[in-house]
């Protein structure tokens, strides 16, 4: 087994949940949601905020462009935090007990400027990485290659001692592709599994 120098995780739905579409259909409406997104690239707009761009113009800009949709594509800058959430507190328990036992712990999380500034009061874990590796303030997002390698740039850590974790299948080609030991993440539980086999941390310390 390689050895593990550090272990990376995404944010968006591996220590917070994200979740859009349940949030507008808790205040719209299933039916009027899948309309909604039918016609809009919401997430696609979401993109260019994670690349760097201004978060509220951003979404005016979008909520101009559908008048007809104006007030629900408004929801996305005035009601983010509503999206964002809850914490995945079994997730954060594993961040704090893989620091506990001093192993290095990153982010690289697909995240705009202005919502990461947002959403760091509301969760204070996202203060205790070691290292943050924010899209928005590196202009580029995952999947993108270049952003893997400006995280083994900045680090300085061989690739293979990279341990990563994200909800996203293609995130985490992209990684596995570069080297990193990869671990796609489908619950809370599984995670904690993987850092236990890897002797990264005890059964007690992983629940």
């Amino acid at each position: 087994m390689t050895q593990v120098n550090a272990v990376i995780f995404d944010i968006g739905n591996v220590l917070i949940e994200w979740q859009p579409e349940r949030f507008y259909d808790s205040v719209i409406g299933p039916e009027r949601r899948k309309a909604m997104f039918a016609t809009i690239d919401l997430h696609g707009i979401n993109d260019v905020v994670d690349r760097g761009g201004n978060f509220r113009d951003t979404i005016h800009a979008a909520a101009d462009a559908n008048p007809d949709w104006r007030d629900e594509v408004l929801m996305w800058h005035d009601r983010w935090i509503d999206m964002a959430a809850p914490a995945i507190d079994h997730s954060v328990r594993l961040l704090r007990s893989l620091r506990g036992a001093g192993v290095p712990v990153f982010a690289l999380t697909n995240f705009g400027i202005q919502t990461f500034d947002i959403a760091e009061p509301v969760y204070p874990f996202l203060g205790e990485f070691d290292r943050r590796y924010i899209s928005g303030h590196m202009a580029c997002i995952k999947p993108d290659a270049q952003i893997y390698e400006m995280v083994e740039q900045d680090c300085g850590l061989d690739p293979a001692t990279l341990l990563f974790t994200d909800d996203r299948q293609d995130n985490i080609t992209a990684a596995a592709a570069r080297g990193w030991q990869t671990h796609l993440f489908t619950g809370p539980q599984g995670w904690a599994d993987r850092l236990v086999a890897d002797g990264l941390l005890t059964p007690e310390a992983a629940q």
